[in-house]
């Protein structure tokens, strides 16, 4: 079993917090439809039933047609994505410190 994202364990799993999770984690990268459905962990279906709202929201960029293929990105410059990404770092420091500040204690045979 695949363990749960800090971001998906802190807002909640829902499928567009699986995207949102997803954009953030490959934040520099853009996608098709169909990758972002597979990547996400939904189905194509949910991803165009929420479509409009991630487009009227300004959450998704297009950056570029191959083919038929429309590639998509998370939109940085939008200030609400800002304050996700600020969440999603500081969730991970957090977790990265947590770890850091437990002990291991290794046995150093004699």
């Amino acid at each position: 079993m695949e363990t749960q994202s800090l971001f998906i364990d802190f807002m909640g799993d829902s499928p567009i917090i699986r995207i949102l999770d997803y954009l953030l984690t490959e934040r520099d990268l853009d996608f098709s439809i169909t990758d972002l459905a597979k990547n996400s962990q939904i189905s194509r279906a949910t991803l165009y039933r929420i479509w409009d709202q991630l487009i009227k929201n300004e959450i998704l960029l297009s950056t570029r047609t191959i083919g038929k293929a429309k590639l998509f990105k998370l939109n940085k410059e939008n200030p609400k994505i800002k304050k996700l990404i600020e969440i999603d770092d500081l969730l991970i420091l957090e977790e990265l410190q947590k770890k850091s500040q437990k002990k291991i204690t290794v046995k150093v045979p004699a």
